[in-house]
């Protein structure tokens, strides 16, 4: 009997209240607050956050004026970090503005006489990936990381189970794959969460127990019977394993934006350009680029084309078209398709000027704050107040692709 090749793989995800996260949506927000008044607006604001502190950096090109401050404050507090005894209250904290006026040079880069002819913000390269694996057609740890995030999020605001919850939390998801990259089972579950200190024996048996018969059967309600059939009495769980975990948020850990790059895309499943997005407007290819690079990519596996697809494109400071496209479909292409042939399809069905990946994913609304947990990618598309949020999770090319 041939022993069976298997390995491990393991994404993790952070939560709303993790330092860098407050940090990121903190960026998100001033971004939307820009938009909302001009939606013509150039950001690049960069957020820090430890105790006691906050302080915002970055250059802004905009017609409006924006209370950063109260905006901050309302980030914070929304969190729940919003009184002394969690350790960081966003009603006293020393917020200090270095935002100053965006440079000439990068504005000169951007704009052109013809609008259709922006250039890209600035260099950089973008990944997109789509796979069949999941609904979300996300890697299958990230999306459960995310998952566990999202409702322990849920179940601390409802504030009826687990009571004795803070805002910062980290979760781990470690699929074991067989030699073609189908899971074969949930080997195991990490979840890290900030507490109250319960002042009680054995606190840590407690919230262990909570994870096990709260959290993750309300997972599982989220998530089909294929996947849940992944977990078994073999799955290893593991809960706060460095003991309590009372002092968190940033004053337990300096945060700052854009330091969970891969918690925001694949969870390492997929390759990353290098580029954060949280506090840029979308003339930062950094940002719009890698949205345009997950559309194609999921539009080309709704579309049947490919089990899995990994996009990339690449920009060069003030120039409109991309300097390269590149499509890897790992050879699980459904039809016979060369690169050059999957390229020509992705030009002809997918415009990628900025100006066009802007136009067409209506990146110049205020959807970002939105975005700055729990991912960028793999979240639903839906309208609110008459505007779009996600809208490069949308499959609408699908049909026309097939």
């Amino acid at each position: 009997m041939t022993n069976k090749k298997t390995f491990l793989f393991t994404s993790e995800s952070v939560s709303e209240g993790h330092p860098d996260k407050v940090s990121d949506q903190i960026s998100d927000a001033l971004l939307d607050a820009y938009l909302s008044s001009d939606p013509n607006s150039r950001v690049a604001i960069e957020t820090l956050v430890t105790t006691d502190r906050v302080v915002l950096a970055g250059e802004v090109g905009s017609t409006t004026h924006v209370d950063h401050e109260a905006i901050a404050r309302k980030v914070i507090c929304d969190i729940g970090y919003d009184h002394p005894g969690i350790g960081f209250d966003g009603h006293n904290c020393t917020i200090t503005n270095l935002i100053h006026e965006q440079s000439d040079d990068i504005a000169h880069a951007v704009l052109h006489e013809d609008p259709e002819n922006q250039g890209a913000g600035d260099q950089g390269l973008m990944f997109g990936y789509a796979c069949s694996g999941t609904e979300t057609l996300m890697p299958l740890p990230i999306d459960l990381s995310h998952r566990l995030m999202s409702i322990l999020a849920d179940i601390r605001r409802e504030g009826k189970e687990m009571t004795y919850l803070r805002p910062d939390a980290k979760s781990q998801v470690t699929i074991e794959y067989d030699e073609l990259n189908n899971p074969l089972a949930i080997n195991t579950i990490l979840v890290s969460t900030q507490h109250e200190d319960l002042k009680v024996k054995n606190q840590d048996q407690l919230i262990r127990k909570d994870i096990e018969h709260v959290l993750i059967p309300r997972l599982f309600d989220t998530l089909p019977e294929a996947i849940r059939s992944l977990y078994s009495g073999s799955t290893k769980i593991l809960v706060n394993p460095s003991g309590l975990f009372i002092i968190g948020g940033p004053n337990g850990d300096t945060g700052l934006t854009g330091r969970k790059i891969i918690v925001d895309t694949y969870g390492g499943w997929a390759r990353h350009g290098g580029g954060a997005f949280s506090g840029k407007d979308p003339s930062k290819v950094d940002r719009s680029g890698a949205y345009a690079a997950r559309y194609i990519a999921k539009n080309l596996v709704a579309a049947g084309i490919s089990s899995e697809v990994e996009v990339q494109l690449a920009y060069a400071i003030g120039q409109a078209e991309p300097v390269s496209i590149s499509v890897n479909t790992f050879g699980k292409e459904k039809i016979s398709l060369s690169s050059k042939v999957l390229e020509q399809l992705v030009r002809e069905n997918f415009p990628l000027k900025p100006y066009y990946i802007i136009r067409d994913l209506a990146l110049k609304n205020p959807i970002y704050q939105a975005t700055a947990s729990y991912g960028h990618m793999g979240r639903k598309c839906y309208t609110a107040n008459g505007i779009k949020y996600f809208p490069w999770e949308e499959t609408n090319l699908a049909a026309k692709l097939r």
